[in-house]
């Protein structure tokens, strides 16, 4: 079996992606494209491989798990050059990934009835800046968008969504610092119906007390979005910090055993040497990842594809094609 595919890029570039990646391409991802410039398969490979899938924050046994499939279709396939090896990698890791996109549902929007976008995450994950992004996102396809500041605990983020509001153009419903949420949620879905708006964002808390307080609070505000529009809300979104890798990871999965989280996009891709986690992620929390965060501005944000997502691993923007 001969596979001399690897590093000719197989899908057309990503710039979002490509640019976002930059750091982890030219760190922990430029060492493993090297371990394969050898003569010969051996153990040290494997070993070295390994280490490095660690410290690239894809973690202790999504790793192990990579180089166990390799060394098994190594033998296998009597594969004997470094290089097909290396192609065996790659399209491993999109496999990987592509469990973290199976289930992901078709969203299905009618203009004039709100597609209510619910944002969940610990704090300072990028939460609201996330909403921006996917604020512009929906307005590409010319698509309305209002966003609802539910996160009230925090006079800063009430803040920073009216901001965004403005230099979007979007309007936002939002109360004073410690009021209900519910009562924000109430007048924004009002609101969202009485305009015809076709995206209502909320943001929400990103810390309560307990796991019940939160699962509360969340369902609480589901009810009042159904008063409405039944099927609301029809995303769940968690956002996931990549610069805090594995421990993101935790927080998330702590998020997930409290609230049901429909969709994931990982932020802060950018701001990484390492940027591993979304294998971590598609393994461990099963949830589909959506989108990724690429930057500051609102533009920086990509669809989430996993043969573009690795390929950005080891290409720059025209590489490899």
């Amino acid at each position: 079996m001969v596979l001399r595919r690897f590093f000719r890029r197989q899908v057309e570039p990503d710039v979002h992606l490509d640019k976002g990646l930059e750091k982890t391409r030219r760190g922990v991802f430029s060492e493993i494209t090297r371990l394969f410039d050898r003569s010969e398969i051996d153990d040290d490979l494997y070993e070295d491989l390994e280490m490095l899938l660690i410290q690239a924050d894809v973690g202790w046994d999504v790793s192990q798990q990579l180089v166990s499939e390799l060394r098994e279709r190594v033998r296998t396939d009597g594969i004997i050059n470094p290089s097909d090896a290396r192609e065996i990698l790659r399209l491993e890791m999109i496999t990987l990934l592509e469990l973290a996109t199976r289930n992901r549902t078709v969203k299905i929007l009618q203009r004039g009835v709100p597609f209510v976008i619910l944002v969940t995450g610990v704090n300072g994950t990028g939460k609201t800046t996330s909403i921006a992004k996917l604020a512009r996102y929906h307005q590409n396809f010319g698509r309305t968008v209002m966003l609802a500041a539910g996160d009230t605990f925090r006079a800063a983020a009430i803040d920073q969504l009216k901001v965004w509001g403005d230099r979007l153009g979007c309007a936002v419903i939002a109360h004073q610092q410690g009021a209900d949420p519910g009562a924000v949620v109430f007048d924004a879905m009002q609101a969202a119906h009485n305009r015809n708006v076709d995206v209502l964002i909320v943001d929400t808390a990103g810390r309560l007390h307990t796991k019940h307080n939160l699962m509360a609070e969340l369902q609480k505000l589901r009810r009042i979005m159904q008063k409405h529009v039944p099927a609301a809300p029809q995303e769940v979104l968690l956002v996931i910090d990549a610069t805090t890798g594995q421990n993101g990871l935790v927080q998330a999965s702590e998020f997930t055993k409290s609230v049901e989280i429909s969709d994931i996009m990982i932020s802060k891709l950018d701001g990484t040497s390492k940027g591993g986690i979304a294998f971590s992620v598609a393994k461990e929390l099963g949830t589909p990842i959506s989108y990724v965060g690429t930057g500051e501005r609102a533009t920086d944000m990509a669809e989430f594809r996993p043969a573009a997502y690795v390929d950005s691993l080891f290409f720059g923007e025209g590489e490899g094609l």
